[in-house]
C-alpha cells in the first residue's frame, strides 16, 4: 500500500508541477495580451500604450534599435501638430538603446518593447526636449507623443 501512496503522490506531483508551468505560461501570454491598449504610466511619468506587443527580441543595453516613428505635439490630452515621421521619409531612425543618444523618453520606453511591437509613448518635458526645446519645431515644454515600432535589434 505504502508503494501504491508513494507512486500517487509522485504522480500528483508531476500533475501539479505541469499544471503549474501551464498556468504560469497562460497567465504570462493573458497578461501581455491585456497589456494591448491600456495606459501604463512609470514612475518617470513616462506613459506607454502597447498597441501591439512584440514577439522578438527585447534589445539589451547598447544593442542597435531599428525604429519607425511618427512624434506629434501633445497639448491638453490631445495628439497636436506632428513635427516628424520616419515612416513619411520611409527611412528606419537606428540608435544604441540605453546610452543616451536619443530623449530619455525613447531610452525609457524602448528598452522594454519586444521586436514587432508598436507602441504609444507620451512623454513629459523632463524626458523629452525640457526648457530648451529643440530646432524651432518643439517648444520649451512641450510634451510629446510618439508612435513608435521596433523593426530590428542587432
Amino acid at each position: 500500500m505504502q508503494r501504491f501512496q508513494r507512486a500517487l503522490l509522485a504522480l500528483m506531483s508531476a500533475l501539479a508541477i505541469t499544471v503549474i508551468g501551464g498556468v504560469s505560461h497562460f497567465v504570462s501570454t493573458t497578461a501581455s495580451a491585456q497589456t494591448a491598449g491600456k495606459t501604463m504610466t512609470t514612475a518617470s511619468g513616462l506613459q506607454i500604450i502597447d498597441n501591439v506587443v512584440g514577439t522578438g527580441a527585447s534589445p539589451k543595453p547598447g544593442q542597435i534599435c531599428v525604429m519607425h516613428y511618427t512624434g506629434w505635439l501633445y497639448e491638453n490630452g490631445q495628439k497636436g501638430k506632428k513635427f516628424d515621421s520616419s515612416v513619411d521619409r520611409n527611412e528606419p531612425f537606428e540608435f544604441p538603446i540605453g546610452k543616451g543618444r536619443v530623449i530619455a523618453g525613447w531610452d525609457e520606453g524602448v528598452a522594454s518593447m519586444k521586436v514587432g511591437g508598436k507602441r504609444t509613448l507620451i512623454i513629459p518635458p523632463q524626458l523629452g526636449y525640457g526648457a530648451r526645446g529643440a530646432g524651432g519645431v518643439i517648444p520649451p515644454n512641450a510634451t510629446l507623443m510618439f508612435d513608435v515600432e521596433l523593426l530590428a535589434v542587432k
